[in-house]
């Protein structure tokens, strides 16, 4: 059995160092083969650097580095695309997500299950605003996204090969992959634990990416915005109708019709509230098609050590593709005869 491991990684040079320590000792304890597959998603950082010094030591340890930041969702993609194991595993870098539930993962995995998933009981080292906003993030996207969506489940999964091949299908541009693997309803279990402060570093989740992420959940499966416009489209066109039949009432039989100017205005500046904020989620959902038209895609890789991309040519643009030839990419040649020759290289500059 090949176990492989995805890690995206983003500025997480503090934290590296732990993770190479903690992970290969739980991934030897399970005894079978396994290999780390760490998306760099743009990092400014010496995290790429790292990442290289180990993956030059270790051939199980497979780095793809993107050209930039493409969001957190399109590295756990590019990550399911390389994988090869007979089950993959998605975790963050930071050992929140402990390597340690590795072991029970995998048992729950040989008993059948295509997704194994983990819920969290508890959060250390997190304060009650984050803590709030999380608890406030996972039940509204069980209302407005799917209902199947398990509370306090994060990405760190595991899934089978048939689970894998199955979310590669997917391949739309604003991706939200906890929505994703509810949609196709394969047969998910879940281990508890109680989520550790992070070892190293900052969070790369702040909450105004949380409301991203929740945004994009919510236009990417759920059309409940503009059911929401609608029926608030409704309401106030009913509200107007009444307060027209009250106007012409006030106009022919009260004589009265000055005071009400006050009234009008607001009501005026309501309705052209409600009609901008209408047509402004009618544009976001237009945008996200022309996205999807555009057939962009999801990322670009730049760089990659140990990678193999004849089984991905398909799916992914690669700037540099680990087998190219001097023909196809002769900077690429020219880099690493500079790296061996440097004297050579500055006489012919």
């Amino acid at each position: 059995m090949l176990l492989s491991i995805v890690l995206p990684v983003y500025n997480e040079q503090e934290v590296l160092p732990a993770l190479f320590a903690a992970l290969p000792p739980v991934l030897e304890r399970i005894g079978c083969s396994y290999e780390l597959i760490f998306i760099d998603d743009g990092s400014r950082d010496s995290t790429r650097s790292i990442l290289n010094e180990h993956a030059a030591k270790d051939d199980r340890i497979k780095v793809l580095a993107f050209s930039r930041n493409f969001g957190q969702q399109a590295a756990i993609t590019a990550g399911l695309d390389f994988a090869n194991g007979d089950a993959v595993v998605v975790m963050d870098a930071d050992l929140q997500d402990p390597p340690e539930l590795l072991e029970t993962m995998v048992e729950q995995f040989k008993k059948g299950f295509d997704v194994v998933s983990t819920q969290r009981i508890s959060r250390e080292g997190e304060s009650i605003f984050k803590k709030a906003t999380a608890n406030a993030f996972y039940s509204f996207m069980k209302k407005a996204v799917d209902e199947r969506l398990p509370a306090q489940c994060g990405d760190f999964r595991l899934f089978s090969r048939g689970a894998v091949q199955a979310i590669r299908k997917f391949r739309e541009q604003h991706r939200f992959m906890r929505g994703l693997v509810a949609w196709l309803g394969l047969r998910e279990t879940i281990v508890r634990f109680h989520r550790p402060a992070r070892a190293a570093g900052e969070t790369k989740y702040p909450p105004w990416k949380l409301v991203k992420l929740a945004w994009t959940a919510i236009s990417s499966f759920s059309a409940m915005p503009l059911r929401i416009c609608l029926s608030a489209g409704i309401m106030l066109t009913s509200f107007g109708l009444a307060y027209s039949v009250y106007a012409i009432y006030a106009a022919i039989f009260i004589k009265s019709t000055t005071p009400g100017w006050s009234s009008l205005v607001c009501f005026q500046l309501l309705f052209n509230g409600a009609t901008l904020t209408a047509v402004g989620l009618v544009g976001d959902y237009v945008g996200r098609i022309y996205d999807e038209a555009k057939q962009r895609p999801l990322y670009v890789l730049g760089d990659s050590v140990n990678v193999d991309s004849s089984g991905c040519a398909h799916r992914v643009v690669w700037i540099n593709p680990p087998d190219a030839t001097e023909a196809e990419a002769p900077h690429v040649f020219r880099f690493e005869e500079a790296k061996a020759n440097p004297a050579r290289y500055r006489k012919s500059a």
